[in-house]
């Protein structure tokens, strides 16, 4: 198990992107949760196996049907132990 931050950049935001995540991550199995941020970005906290953040990532990568992702960057990050998925409202930062 371990923990990743995904940010994902381009017209991620107002395409259902958040809430098409949190149905991929409660069909993996994942724990944590999506925001969008105010630069227009969308950032992720994942905890899982290996296999279902691989996934996750892959489906990152393409987004829902009507966004336009132009990069994606993923990072191991810091068990947090999460419960459960969350989608957060949007962040300042």
């Amino acid at each position: 198990m371990k923990h990743v931050n995904i940010s994902i950049k381009g017209k991620v935001q107002g395409v259902y992107f958040r809430l098409s995540t949190k149905a991929v991550a409660d069909q993996l199995g994942i724990k944590g949760f999506v925001r969008n941020l105010a630069d227009g970005s969308v950032y992720i906290e994942a905890e899982g196996d290996d296999f279902a953040l691989d996934c996750l990532k892959e489906f990152c990568e393409e987004g829902p049907e009507r966004a336009v992702v132009e990069e994606v960057i993923c990072e191991e990050g810091v068990w947090e132990d999460f419960k459960n998925f969350e989608v957060l409202k949007k962040s300042s930062k």
